[in-house]
């Protein structure tokens, strides 16, 4: 059997059935961190069904924190759109030749962000986009003739929150380096245009649980107090 080491053995005494605030379990998260700055991750347990188009959650919420990391972003757009999207900081733009691109494999992108009548060019990587959530999509702001302002948007904190089959929302929100206010902040954003964006479908409890973590902590259970609406 293999030996525990010192810090499984630590993270194994923790109470993982304990209800925590949101500064308490940032603490602990920090008392177990890794030797890289880890992402702070949040988990909503919903109480839908997302296989009911009337029970889908899904929406995009500003950080005011920002999220650590920058976004790599594609825009799809012809002219002084594609001169804008390019100003204002986008890694690849493009129409026809940007379709070939991720065609062959290229598509390393966080944000795939198009102008309306780009979406005839776009359409044809469906099979490629829409599985790994990359579709631009009008009602999230990624299908628009303001390309300039969606990727400022994008590289400026903005994340995207999709529930999942099991009807859970993971979504990160920031580094485990930032001030306790920042993370926070963060928090009560993603927290806030969830409860929101609540479906007319759901029935019952609607925010169910609601754990942080880091990249290589542990899972730490909150109080329903801290989410507002919950």
């Amino acid at each position: 059997m293999a030996t525990m080491t010192k810090k499984q053995k630590t993270l194994a005494e923790l109470d993982r059935e304990k209800l925590y605030t949101f500064e308490e379990a940032i603490a602990l998260l920090r008392e177990h961190k890794a030797k890289f700055d880890e992402t702070v991750e949040v988990s909503m347990n919903l109480g839908v069904d997302p296989r009911h188009a009337d029970q889908m959650v899904r929406g995009m919420v500003s950080l005011p924190s920002g999220t650590g990391k920058t976004a790599r972003v594609a825009v799809f757009a012809r002219g002084d759109n594609a001169d804008k999207a390019l100003a204002a900081g986008a890694d690849k733009v493009g129409a026809e030749d940007l379709m070939e691109d991720m065609q062959n494999g290229n598509v390393d992108y966080d944000r795939v962000i198009a102008t309306p009548d780009m979406m005839g060019v776009v359409g044809r990587l469906g099979k490629l986009l829409g599985p790994k959530g990359l579709m631009p999509n009008p009602k999230l702001g990624t299908v628009t003739p303001n390309v300039e302002q969606a990727v400022k948007d994008a590289k400026g904190g903005q994340v995207e929150f999709r529930v999942e089959k099991q009807g859970i929302i993971h979504s990160g929100i920031g580094k485990l380096s930032f001030d306790d206010s920042d993370l926070k902040a963060n928090f009560k954003a993603l927290t806030d245009a969830v409860v929101k964006a609540k479906p007319s479908g759901a029935k019952g409890k609607y925010v169910q649980k609601v754990s942080v973590t880091s990249t290589m902590g542990p899972g730490l259970k909150l109080d329903l107090g801290e989410v507002e609406g919950a």
